[in-house]
């Protein structure tokens, strides 16, 4: 693996189930990143509005208040290119939902996380003129 692979990155983990969330926190710290954690759309947003570093989202999909789906256009409008894992125990979305992401099935464990997030923050970042 080259040096880019190996480097440690900033995770916003969301997910209203506190236990999951922490559960999902514990991972990404056993990989070697840092994690930063909101409890709702809302938080996250709020955290994707300021200076923070964020390498990488991972969400829930359902969440009261917005789902993980909303989040991810969201956070795609105030950072467009930032990779984005959908989180979710749904097989499949509701119709009417049209978002292309990866997603992660829930439960899932360290490999199947660690798979996405190598795949992911290994992708060239795309370069605004």
């Amino acid at each position: 693996m080259d040096n880019q692979a190996n480097r440690a990155a900033v995770i916003l983990v969301v997910d209203d189930d506190a236990l999951i969330n922490l559960n999902a926190i514990d991972m990404v710290e056993q990989l070697g990143h840092t994690a930063l954690e909101a409890y709702s759309g809302r938080d996250a947003l709020a955290i994707l509005a300021s200076n923070q570093t964020i390498d990488l989202l991972i969400t829930d999909y359902a969440m009261p208040g917005m789902t993980g789906v909303e989040l991810a256009h969201a956070a795609r409008a105030l950072r467009p290119g930032l990779p984005i894992v959908l989180a979710t125990g749904y097989s499949e979305l509701p119709d009417g939902v049209d978002i292309d992401l990866p997603r992660l099935s829930k439960p899932y464990q360290q490999s199947d996380l660690a798979r996405h997030l190598l795949l992911l923050l290994n992708e060239p970042v795309p370069v605004t003129p």
